[in-house]
C-alpha cells in the first residue's frame, strides 16, 4: 500500500504517519530525511542535491523521484509507504504516478489532514522541547506541570527552534497554499482523495485515517 499525506506544516503529518507505520508495518518517507540521508551517505544523487541546495536552489523533481524510488524498491518498503512532503505539485504528483506505473505500483490513498491556520500558527510558534530529554511541549497547549521544570527528567533548560516564529509560520502556510494545494483537485479526479478534520484529539484523527484505510 502506498499512502500520501497531504497537510500544511503542523497539521500532524508526522505523528500520524509513525502511527501507520507502527499499525500496518509501513515505511515513513519523508523526503526531507531521504534528502540529508544521501548527502550523508555521500551518494552520487546526494552530491548532486547538496551542490544545489548549497547554490541556495531547490533540488530537482527527477532526483527526488530518482531517490524514492530506490527506496520502494528495497525489501523493507514492501508492505508499503507513507510519503510525507511530496509530491507539492500537480507536476510531481504526475511524474510520481509515472514511476511507480514501471513497477506495477499506484498510490492507494491520499490523507488530506486540514486544520485552520490559528490553530496551526499557536500549534509551531509555540512548541519548545526540554534541552536535555527532547521532550516536547507547547505554551498554549502542553505545558510542565510544573512551570519551568521538565516532567520526565527535572531540567530546567529549554529550547525553541528559531524558525518556530509567527512570521515564518505564515509564510510557510502561503507556500503550501500556493504551491502544494493545487494538487487536490488532481487527486479528487482519481477518486483517492480523502479528507480528515486535524482539529480533533490525535486519537480521533488516528482512527478516522485507519478506517478509511482499512476499506482498502
Amino acid at each position: 500500500m502506498i499512502v500520501i499525506l497531504l497537510g500544511p506544516p503542523g497539521a500532524g503529518k508526522g505523528t500520524q504517519a509513525q502511527r501507520l507505520k507502527e499499525n500496518y508495518g509501513l515505511m515513513h518517507l519523508s523526503t526531507g530525511d531521504i534528502l540529508r540521508q544521501e548527502i550523508a551517505k555521500g551518494t552520487e544523487l546526494g552530491l548532486k542535491a547538496k551542490e544545489v541546495m548549497d547554490a541556495g536552489g531547490l533540488v530537482p523533481d527527477e532526483y527526488v523521484i530518482k531517490m524514492i524510488e530506490d527506496k520502494i524498491n528495497q525489501p523493507d518498503y514492501k508492505a508499503g509507504v507513507i510519503l510525507d512532503g511530496f509530491p507539492r505539485t500537480t507536476q510531481q504528483a504526475i511524474t510520481l504516478d509515472e514511476m511507480l506505473e514501471q513497477y506495477n505500483k499506484k498510490i492507494d490513498a491520499v490523507i488530506e489532514i486540514k486544520v485552520d491556520d490559528e490553530q496551526l500558527i499557536k500549534r509551531i510558534s509555540g512548541r519548545y522541547s526540554c534541552a536535555e530529554c527532547g521532550v516536547c511541549y507547547n505554551k498554549y497547549f502542553k505545558k510542565p506541570a510544573e512551570e519551568g521544570i521538565c516532567d520526565v527528567c527535572g531540567s530546567t533548560e529549554f529550547k525553541h527552534r528559531s524558525d518556530d516564529n509567527e512570521e515564518t509560520v505564515k509564510k510557510r502556510l502561503e507556500a503550501y497554499y500556493k504551491e502544494t494545494m493545487p494538487i487536490i483537485p488532481y487527486y479528487v479526479g482519481k477518486s483517492i482523495l480523502k479528507t480528515v478534520d486535524g482539529m480533533r484529539d490525535i486519537d480521533e484523527v488516528s482512527a478516522e485515517i485507519n478506517s478509511l484505510l482499512e476499506k482498502k
